[in-house]
């Protein structure tokens, strides 16, 4: 049945409820999904992703953590763990996913002291930066 957009009473009512309901309907899966990325993966994949054997993946996945910001919040145990890894170019994305996540990776923050030694400058400077977002003093130094 077709509505005319000039016709009145409840003929106009239903589509409307209709639209709320399907807008009901999607807001409840967004909600559902909030831990499953763009391409279907679950968070744990992603974290499982921290301990492959190519650095390329352990890369990629802290930088997807890094995107999630404070939902990747499950991530920072794996995280506090990759940032020993041997790669620079893993340990920095793993510092700008903490620094993403904030005060929800505060126990990030012993590993974090600890990489303000690190011997990448790039690596040191960003864990600093993490120390800062999540005691919220970024700006103040």
């Amino acid at each position: 049945m077709l509505f005319h957009p000039i016709s009145k009473g409840s003929a106009m009512l239903r589509p409307s409820l209709s639209a709320l309901a399907a807008l009901t309907l999607l807001s409840t899966q967004v909600r559902a999904q909030q831990y499953m990325l763009a391409d279907q993966r679950p968070i744990s994949a992603v974290i499982a992703d921290l301990k492959a054997a190519a650095p390329q993946t352990r890369n990629a996945a802290a930088y997807t953590l890094s995107g999630m910001g404070p939902d990747a919040a499950p991530a920072v145990p794996a995280l506090i763990e990759a940032l020993n890894d041997e790669a620079a170019t893993v340990r920095f994305p793993v510092c700008v996913a903490l620094r993403e996540i904030g005060p929800a990776a505060s126990a990030a923050l012993p590993a974090l002291e600890k990489a303000l030694d690190d011997p990448n400058d790039d690596v040191a400077a960003m864990a600093q930066k993490a120390i800062d977002k999540i005691k919220g003093t970024e700006g103040s130094n």
